[in-house]
């Protein structure tokens, strides 16, 4: 179990991650990511996308965060592609991953 402690607004846990909500077209929010920064939420959240073949096909899709606690939304293109998985993996690992990478597009505020 986490405490969860308010520092200037923000929501951060004991081990200092926070939440970050992904806002779909219509303003809900089902799924939350955590992470230390909002990068780290946003690379979740684009290893969930459809994969393409490769980095260069991916499809950029744009990803809204807002970060739990706050009105702040951060703006990321994000994108996810298959590669093959490196020599030395463990035997758990299939064959072929899932990539992703983010680019951050800026911060907006909710107005609510």
């Amino acid at each position: 179990m986490y405490s969860i402690a308010m520092v200037s607004k923000t929501m951060v846990r004991e081990d200092g991650k926070r939440n970050f909500a992904l806002r779909e077209s219509d303003g809900s929010e089902e799924s939350v990511f955590s992470g230390n920064t909002p990068r780290q939420a946003a690379l979740k959240a684009a290893r969930r996308l459809d994969p393409a073949p490769s980095e260069d096909a991916a499809e950029r899709v744009d990803l809204e965060l807002r970060e739990k606690g706050t009105d702040k939304v951060h703006i990321y293109e994000g994108w996810a592609w298959h590669e093959d998985a490196p020599d030395n993996k463990p035997d758990w690992m299939p064959d072929e991953i899932t990539e992703a990478n983010v680019s951050k597009q800026g911060i907006e505020h909710l107005e609510e």
